[in-house]
């Protein structure tokens, strides 16, 4: 085995290790630094401290000429760039290749939305006569109202909620917090949910501050609290519900209905 092919190895174990990374993005690492490994070996490349801007450069060219997409591409270029900094940070090397190489510029597309009577069909969906059904009403609505992010809303504490002056207060990415106001439907709901709701959810032997929690009395994991959100879509005929397909129908709405952009941009964390 050559020293590449090792500190890749190495890299692929801390980023399994240390990094908790899934699988699907460690086997995505493993392919690209194998493909650059493997180019690198047939210009007679192998200690990183000979590896150049230009090589990297090179690669990345190849890979386009090759018929590989741009997306493709960028990914490819970010897989490379972490492992030169991992180099970096164990010292085993003293520089980044990769350092002022720019990814290549992505087509943008305008994000897909919902419209607004798939919306009220997909928030008629729960059954209302039953706890849990209430419970992810509310939910759907809150999402709808607020734009949250999943992982926001599972995060979200009792205490994160005032309704006297309707608004939440959640905290995003890098545990950024912003204040989001709240429509009266979504009020109403949560009212209802925290009087009557909730209370018959939690468990003394599992007491938890999560606003939302699970049949079991628990808090909701981003991929169970998904699900459920996903079952909902199906059965309203929206076949490929996503997260963010909810948060773009809340700003697209909004902003049909007067709201200025910034605003909306500050509700999202844009």
């Amino acid at each position: 085995m050559t020293e590449l092919e090792e500190l890749i190895n190495r890299y692929l174990q801390y980023i399994t290790v240390e990094k908790g990374l899934s699988r699907n993005t460690i086997e995505a690492y493993k392919r690209d630094l194998t493909y650059y490994q493997r180019f690198l070996k047939s210009r007679h490349l192998d200690a990183p401290g000979s590896i150049t801007e230009k090589m990297v450069f090179d690669y990345l060219v190849s890979r386009r000429q090759g018929s590989l997409q741009a997306a493709s591409i960028a990914r490819s270029l970010v897989s490379i760039r972490n492992f030169h900094r991992f180099l970096l940070e164990e010292n085993i090397s003293s520089h980044d290749p990769t350092e002022n190489l720019d990814a290549p510029k992505l087509e943008k597309h305008l994000p897909k939305t919902l419209s607004s009577a798939q919306v009220e069909k997909l928030l008629n969906q729960p059954d209302l006569s039953t706890n849990l059904g209430f419970r992810d009403r509310t939910i759907l609505e809150m999402m709808y109202a607020s734009g949250l992010r999943i992982s926001e809303v599972i995060k979200l504490e009792e205490d994160n909620i005032d309704l006297s002056i309707a608004y939440v207060r959640c905290f995003g990415k890098g545990g950024k917090e912003r204040i989001v106001p709240l429509g009266k439907t979504a009020v109403q709901f949560l009212k209802q949910y925290k009087k009557a709701v909730r209370p018959k959810q939690l468990k003394t032997s599992q007491l938890t501050k999560a606003l939302f929690i699970t049949q079991q009395g628990g808090e909701f994991s981003r991929t169970g609290l998904w699900k459920v959100i996903k079952k909902y879509g199906r059965q309203a005929g929206i076949i490929k519900l996503t997260p963010h397909l909810l948060r773009h129908s809340f700003a697209t709405h909004l902003l049909e209905h007067g709201a200025d952009l910034r605003s909306i941009q500050e509700m999202l964390f844009h």
